[in-house]
């Protein structure tokens, strides 16, 4: 008898450790953002506005969630000390939820971090960086996240559309992939109306 209780404890154990490593799982490591470009000349009047978010590629981004993953705007309002109040709106749960932060500029201009910081106590550092942009069409941003001792990142193909040609968002996926991630980690979010439009 204490054998066998043995043996369903090991196993109940194994099992536990199981689950804790498929909720999560290995992330690939975010690159260093001195191998992300930076768009050239970038000018924070003409990057202001709203974008859609047409393509989504990350480390914690999983291919499954493709066709139920809507698309969601953010809107990026420039502040005279040339930070952005940046917010996110989304449909969710038959609601509109709206996400505010703060983007801060840095001595690199069209690189960011997030302003207040101290108020997400679970995140260490984050640095959003404009790839590319030509302004009244799309853009590919880099997002990295330290949170946890975690190194989270991701790629977000805005556009000032919702659809955007094939080779943008062919340039996006090849883009994704020279930062290391895989078919796996691209969506392109389902166009809605809701919420996204206001």
């Amino acid at each position: 008898m204490p054998l066998g209780l043995l043996y369903l404890g090991l196993t109940l154990l194994g099992a536990l450790q199981t689950q804790a490593q498929d909720s999560a799982p290995n992330l690939i490591p975010a690159p260093p953002p001195s191998r992300v470009p930076l768009q050239q000349g970038f000018q924070d009047d003409r990057f202001q506005g709203k974008w859609y978010v047409v393509g989504l590629a990350g480390n914690a981004v999983r291919k499954e969630e493709q066709g139920q993953f809507r698309m969601y705007s953010t809107t990026y309002e420039l502040k005279e000390d040339h930070s952005y109040n940046v917010t996110s709106t989304l449909l969710r749960d038959q609601g509109c939820d709206h996400w505010i932060r703060t983007f801060v500029p840095t001595s690199q201009p069209g690189q960011f971090t997030l302003g207040n910081i101290s108020s997400y106590p679970k995140i260490q550092s984050y640095i959003v960086r404009v790839a590319a942009t030509n302004y009244s069409q799309y853009a590919m941003v880099y997002f990295k996240k330290a949170s946890e001792n975690r190194e989270y990142f991701k790629i977000t193909l805005y556009g000032r559309t919702k659809e955007l040609t094939p080779e943008l968002k062919e340039r996006f996926i090849r883009f994704a992939k020279s930062l290391g991630l895989t078919d796996d980690h691209i969506i392109f979010p389902v166009p809605i109306d809701l919420c996204i439009d206001n």
